[in-house]
């Protein structure tokens, strides 16, 4: 009787994305994804169930049917998180390049599919690569979180813009302090011996900052899932 409960009343927070959100296997530490550090921040009535990928983008993800195995499982008043770019930009590879139009396109296949089966779409934009220039952090993500922005204000799906959260974070950090919530490790380690500079991906601490923006972003989002949160 209370499993029956449990899942009537529960909802599966379903996370689609790239790597900057995904699990990470333990040979990868202290790699993180933010989404591996969301499940905290909720009561026991919601699930993290994080289908992001290294190296997938809105097409690849389609086209590996990964989104169509999400649509078997999800229920009425579940919710999907939905952060892609950081691979739809790499236009030189047909595999997971699109082009901006592709790009929305592909967006509003996940958000009419999301909303057939009665769940909620939450749209994010692609967090920020830690890439300063003269003391300044500079966007790479060119035209890609406008498409989102611009998509969630005219279809009214609820928007955590974490290009400008966590560019105002790392901005805040500064240059060298914000190295350490990205994945720069020293030589000697053992699964980066030659040691690794990596200005895309989080480490523990990163991971945990930005999920605490992704949490932030959810409250603000005023939705049925908001009121789940608990710290």
């Amino acid at each position: 009787m209370s499993f029956t409960v449990w899942e009537k009343d529960s909802i599966t927070l379903y996370i689609i994305g790239d790597s900057t959100a995904a699990n990470k296997a333990k040979d990868k530490f202290p790699e993180t994804g933010w989404g591996m550090e969301l499940q905290p921040f909720f009561d026991t009535e919601v699930k993290i169930d994080n289908r992001a990928l290294n190296g997938r983008s809105t097409k690849s993800f389609i086209n590996e049917k990964r989104w169509e195995a999400i649509l078997t499982t999800l229920k009425e008043g579940d919710f999907v998180l939905i952060e892609f770019g950081h691979n739809d930009e790499k236009i030189e590879n047909p595999k997971v390049g699109t082009s901006l139009d592709e790009f929305k396109a592909n967006l509003i296949k996940y958000i009419q599919e999301t909303q057939a089966k009665k769940a909620y779409p939450i749209l994010l934009t692609p967090i920020v690569r830690r890439n300063f220039q003269n003391g300044i952090l500079v966007d790479t993500h060119k035209g890609y979180p406008d498409v989102v922005r611009k998509l969630a204000d005219s279809l009214h799906i609820p928007l955590i813009d974490m290009q400008r959260k966590t560019e105002k974070f790392v901005s805040s950090l500064g240059d060298e302090p914000s190295k350490k919530i990205y994945n720069h490790v020293d030589s000697g380690h053992v699964n980066y011996p030659k040691g690794l500079t990596d200005n895309t991906h989080l480490n523990v601490e990163g991971a945990k900052a930005f999920a605490s923006l992704v949490a932030e972003g959810i409250k603000e989002t005023k939705t049925r899932l908001a009121k789940h949160l608990i710290k």
